[in-house]
């Protein structure tokens, strides 16, 4: 922001806390940023390393977290009162008079690590006592942390009460997935590489899988889990939006409404889920949690294909799988091609081309592919073209994806946030069968932790012309 400053309000349960920091981005005005819920896990495991990362690299300016934690001080509120925003707004002021910026220059932003239940009141509090008083290139933005809604209908209430309030272009609906370093590169991968044009589509390949697993269970998180469960938590939002990109058409320009304008044609896009295309499980020791109902029917694993129903993908089945409490951890998008026609080296026996992408842990990118096996016999051996990024890129620290949204929503760019017709369509594929699992005529299945999952999920895999690569492993190559 050049010569102005920013100021750091941070609410705990009962108070606001407040503390000025100089940020360094190009526009001029003080910038204020407002976290609200300074006590909740989300703001000390993301909110706040994200904030501070920033501040030591320089995107905001500052030495060590001493300096950082002696800025801090206090604004006492609530979330429902007037009182505590107009001395919040109060205090924000006094600030901005301190950088002797011009009235209307300023830029606020609050960042609601809040339950979403609070989220209108917050709002409207914001809305009547703490905006930027003009617009003279200064602004007012919210962002809100997801889940956003339960289902279709309380979607769409929260983001109309939400909507009364502030526009679209205010609203930063975050979704963390989507400032991830590898997903981030989909749209550089898929449209700045030839290559990739002409076999992106159902005539190469046969299926697509986006995957998430995590090897712990609920660790304590019980009551707000078995609220919601894996699908509303990791599949309907993370897994979702990573789908829109592997699937999306090419974008008219980098323009943020033109990226998810094209999301948005592909949710609509998107076929009703078929019962016999769903595997739910539970893991055997889930109800062990004291806030786990005994007889919840929460899964907390899910393997679903979607199918799109547009001429680049009629047929090819994306498998979205996310569970808790398996065999490993990781996320990956993998996107495994069609067998060759007339194929004269009996290649597949030992499986078929994948384009694998490593989200989480040890970022990656690798093609599996057939060669020649060293020595003297004709026969081939299933290896690997890769891009290991540790290997490649020595000494590069990736950021956090939080760090990456933080910066956008300073610099106004909408293009990794979710909009509400995209939120909208998004809940208007899974609605249905959420409900169904919400009264009970869906059952997930037991399986043990530490395991694959259910043994059903793998049918559903086979069924959906899944082929497994036999006696092949990659291996993150050493540094």
């Amino acid at each position: 922001m050049g010569s102005g400053g920013g100021q750091w309000i941070v609410e705990k349960r009962s108070s606001f806390r407040s503390e000025p920091l100089e940020v360094n981005v190009s526009e001029t005005g003080c910038l204020s940023i407002v976290v609200l819920g300074a006590s909740g896990d989300l703001a000390k495991k993301k909110t706040f390393p994200a904030l501070f990362n920033l501040y030591r690299q320089g995107s905001v300016k500052a030495e060590d977290v001493s300096e950082f934690l002696q800025l801090m001080k206090y604004t006492s509120g609530s979330y429902d009162t007037e009182e505590g925003f107009r001395l919040l707004d109060k205090q924000i002021s006094e600030h901005e008079e301190a950088k002797s910026s011009a009235d209307g220059s300023c830029r606020r932003l609050f960042y609601l690590a809040l339950p979403p239940s609070v989220y209108p009141v917050v709002c409207k509090m914001i809305k009547l006592c703490c905006m930027n008083k003009s617009d003279l290139g200064g602004w007012t933005r919210i962002v809100v942390e997801k889940p956003f809604g339960k289902d279709l209908e309380s979607a769409e209430k929260l983001s109309s009460q939400i909507g009364e309030l502030f526009g679209e272009h205010q609203i930063y609906r975050i979704d963390h997935y989507l400032g991830k370093e590898m997903v981030q590169n989909l749209l550089v991968l898929r449209f700045a590489n030839r290559l990739f044009v002409p076999l992106w589509n159902r005539d190469n390949i046969d299926n697509v899988q986006i995957v998430f697993r995590e090897d712990f269970g609920i660790e304590g998180r019980g009551g707000y889990f078995d609220e919601y469960g894996i699908i509303r938590d990791i599949v309907q939002n993370h897994l979702l939006q990573v789908l829109c990109l592997v699937a999306m058409e090419k974008p008219v320009s980098l323009d943020s409404e033109h990226i998810r304008d094209e999301k948005v044609k592909v949710l609509q896009s998107v076929e009703p889920i078929k019962d016999e295309e769903v595997v739910l499980g539970q893991y055997h020791g889930y109800r062990d949690d004291s806030k786990v109902p005994d007889h919840s029917n929460t899964p907390t694993f899910a393997s679903i294909i979607l199918r799109i129903h547009n001429e680049r993908w009629e047929g090819v089945p994306f498998i979205l799988k996310a569970g808790k409490a398996l065999s490993s951890k990781k996320a990956d998008i993998r996107v495994q091609f069609k067998d060759v026609p007339g194929d004269i080296f009996n290649c597949e026996k030992q499986g078929r081309n994948e384009f694998v992408m490593r989200l989480q842990p040890s970022e990656a990118m690798y093609m599996k592919l057939a060669v020649k096996q060293p020595g003297l016999e004709m026969s081939t051996v299933q290896s690997e073209l890769d891009l290991s990024y540790k290997q490649r890129y020595h000494g590069v620290t990736i950021p956090d994806a939080y760090e990456r949204l933080l910066l956008d929503t300073i610099h106004g760019d909408q293009q990794h946030f979710v909009r509400r017709d995209e939120l909208k369509a998004a809940w208007d594929i899974f609605t249905p069968l959420l409900h169904r699992i919400d009264i009970g005529e869906l059952k997930p299945i037991s399986y043990q932790q530490g395991s694959r999952g259910p043994a059903e999920a793998d049918e559903l895999l086979l069924r959906a012309g899944y082929i497994r690569t036999h006696g092949y492993r990659w291996i993150p190559p050493a540094l």
